[in-house]
């Protein structure tokens, strides 16, 4: 498998769950604004869409969209438990969890990058990021990860748009819950060798 990424970016969510599983993989670095590969290829010829994460198979398909991407390596090795099974409620759970990463702090964020918006529009967003960063911080006050005891695709997804509150000024440690749980996230080995092999690509 190749898994297509930019630093600092939504990728870094499946590059944790594949090193979390221990699944081979080659890394192949996206620049984000020629949509060129480090090797000189067309991104836009792997991921028409031209954003990562894009995790191309053996078998020459891509997949992408990370929520889609990490729920499929997850199954590849479902003995790791990084979702539970298809079929069960507690996998509806994670889905749900998994979308509202996706719809409010992800996309609740993305806004914020754009300098085109003006700083009052942006003042709207960030307002109702910092109300969805409380209600995380209330469900990680009673539990370690976001489905209970056991970490999940949906932490790794989280721990990777959280990184982002730094561009905007944004000190988690308002948060205790947060705050500790990106300091137990990033203790992990599979996230401390994603950091390492991104920061090196």
């Amino acid at each position: 498998m190749k898994l297509y990424f930019a630093p600092a970016t939504c990728s870094l969510s499946p590059h944790i769950v594949l090193r979390e599983l221990g699944l081979p993989f080659e890394l192949v670095k996206v620049d984000n604004k020629t949509k060129k590969t480090a090797d000189g290829g067309d991104f836009l010829a792997i991921n028409p869409k031209g954003y990562v994460a894009a995790l191309q198979l053996d078998n020459g398909a891509v997949l992408t969209e990370g929520p889609a991407i990490v729920q499929y390596l997850a199954d590849l090795k479902p003995e790791a438990k990084l979702a539970p099974p298809n079929g069960s409620w507690e996998r509806i759970r994670l889905q749900e969890a998994l979308n509202f990463i996706s719809s409010e702090i992800h996309a609740g964020m993305s806004p914020l990058f754009n300098a085109a918006i003006p700083a009052e529009v942006k003042a709207i967003f960030r307002d109702k990021l910092l109300k969805r960063l409380g209600q995380i911080d209330a469900t990680l006050a009673q539990q370690d990860y976001l489905l209970g005891a056991q970490f999940s695709v949906a932490d790794a997804y989280l721990f990777t748009v959280l990184r982002w509150a730094v561009f905007f000024s944004i000190d988690l440690a308002q948060w205790p819950a947060i705050a500790g749980y990106m300091e137990r996230i990033g203790s992990r080995e599979s996230v401390k060798a994603a950091l390492a092999a991104e920061a090196l690509a």
